[in-house]
């Protein structure tokens, strides 16, 4: 596997695995950072926080896995950009904040978040296929309403409605601890 290979010279020391990662994942990364920040900041601040990245996983590549790198490295770069934007000032909607990276220093932290986040998964995973595309479109990949509405051909009132009743669903189906949403 590719990534396995990457991430054996990333922990040898071995700067062509680094370049080997950024050749693979760059436009990805930069992608997501840029959709959050979007306009917010100078250039070169978007592209020091997609450095950022890329310098944790090179100096967390023991806990990379093979297979599983593209998510970390797609959660390193929302948190990160959110990380930037609040540092200079700038505000942040409530519920943007939905995932969060866990501390790797506490075990008992990344195991109850891990759980969290594969309850918010699966809730997701439920959602009817058009609005689990809006809500990912949104709240992963950080596209505006806008974006999202020309993207998939509809008008912004229905993105909006359709994020809204699938934030209703997911609070739902987690706060009864039922990920499939039936009663």
């Amino acid at each position: 596997m590719r990534e396995a290979a990457m991430l054996r010279k990333i922990r040898a020391g071995d700067p062509a695995g680094l370049e080997e990662l950024m050749a693979a994942y760059l436009p990805y990364v930069s992608v997501i950072v840029w959709n959050i920040l979007r306009g917010t900041m100078p250039p070169e601040d978007g592209e020091e926080v997609v450095s950022d990245v890329f310098l944790a996983a090179w100096d967390q590549a023991a806990d990379l896995r093979a297979g599983h790198v593209k998510g970390w490295l797609g959660a390193v770069a929302r948190h990160k950009a959110r990380n930037k934007l609040r540092q200079a000032g700038k505000i942040l909607p409530l519920e943007e904040n939905v995932m969060e990276l866990p501390d790797p220093s506490d075990p008992a932290d990344c195991l109850t978040q891990a759980e969290e986040q594969e309850q918010v998964r699966r809730a997701v995973e439920a959602l009817p296929d058009g609005d689990r595309e809006i809500f990912l479109r949104h709240y992963y990949y950080a596209q505006t309403v806008r974006e999202i509405a020309e993207a998939m051909e509809l008008k912004e009132p229905t993105v909006k409605t359709r994020l809204r009743r699938g934030r209703e669903k997911l609070k739902a189906m987690l706060t009864k601890g039922d990920e499939t949403g039936e009663a």
